[in-house]
């Protein structure tokens, strides 16, 4: 199997570039639900240990439907297939600029939730334009054991998020154990009060906190659905952030803020009016490519499916 790893902001990607199953022909969305329910084996092969590593998001590339993307792309970590990937775009667009496949201009990929639009600056520095975010629900509380009482937001950008802010815990690299603990706890709460996010799960928490330098806006963490925490600001979760503070009233369209991720890596983010009432949103970041290789899966390997969680 020929992938090529990149990270963007701290936060891996592994672009799938050939050996995947076949999901038939399609919708993406159901080709990635297929992926989702008959091939979790392949799944866990790939992006988890021996071969994979904690936190990294895989990026299958399959036949696009829209004749004008440069290529379809499904999504997925340890924990879920994914319906959008802010960083694994950045990582992907990287990828295929290394490889020759594109260069700097605008570009289209396909996603199981929609077309987003790459924007490349350079070899390592994009755009990714995303599809339409929007606040779902403003002010939802959850009793959660040893927190108490947490409040946020439902907001979709790709995929389905609830928003803290302030976080109940200082949001700096010395606390990620304790912050994880606490987003996970969130999670399980949400899931137990049937809290959701329309069609799709609330399988992200994101803790707001204080920016570390001068000219931040803030500073995040962003709980995963493979319970690891995204090392870049988080694509999609930007998104849905940029829809809310959208709806408060707190960002003008067309406005640019720096989000600071846990570890101090950082996303350019504006948004514009969607066609829908929700927000078109806009992210910048940079990716790099690290290494590109074959993965092997000899029958007698005892962890050839990867080691089960």
């Amino acid at each position: 199997m020929h992938v090529i790893d990149s990270h963007t902001g701290g936060e891996p990607t592994r672009v799938i570039l050939d050996g995947g199953p076949d999901l038939g022909a399609g919708p993406l969305a159901e080709r990635a639900r297929r992926l989702a329910t008959d091939h979790r084996t392949f799944c866990r092969a790939v992006v988890g240990e021996p071969r994979g590593q904690v936190a990294m998001v895989c990026a299958l590339l399959i036949e696009p439907v829209d004749p004008d993307c440069v290529t379809g792309v499904i999504y997925f970590d340890a924990g879920a297939v994914l319906g959008m990937c802010g960083h694994g775009t950045i990582g992907l667009a990287a990828t295929l600029v290394h490889m020759g496949r594109i260069g700097p201009g605008r570009h289209r990929i396909e996603t199981p939730v929609g077309v987003v639009g790459i924007d490349i600056h350079d070899a390592n520095t994009v755009t990714v334009t995303n599809v339409e975010s929007r606040r779902l629900r403003a002010g939802v509380s959850v009793e959660v054991p040893g927190l108490g009482t947490i409040t946020g937001d439902i907001a979709f950008g790709g995929n389905g998020f609830f928003l803290v802010d302030p976080s109940p815990i200082p949001v700096n690299a010395a606390n990620i154990r304790a912050l994880a603990d606490a987003t996970i706890a969130v999670r399980a709460a949400l899931a137990a009060e049937g809290i959701g996010c329309g069609d799709c799960p609330v399988d992200h928490v994101i803790f707001y906190g204080p920016p570390e330098t001068p000219e931040g806006h803030s500073r995040n963490f962003v709980l995963c659905p493979d319970d690891a925490y995204d090392r870049s600001p988080c694509g999609t979760g930007s998104s849905a952030r940029l829809a809310c503070l959208a709806s408060d009233g707190k960002l003008a369209e067309g406005e640019e803020i720096l989000q600071e991720s846990v570890i101090g890596s950082t996303y350019r983010l504006s948004w514009r009016k969607g066609p829908t009432g929700g927000v078109i949103p806009s992210i910048t970041g940079q990716a790099f490519v690290m290494a590109e290789s074959r993965l092997l899966f000899p029958p007698e390997d005892p962890f050839r499916a990867g080691i089960a969680p």
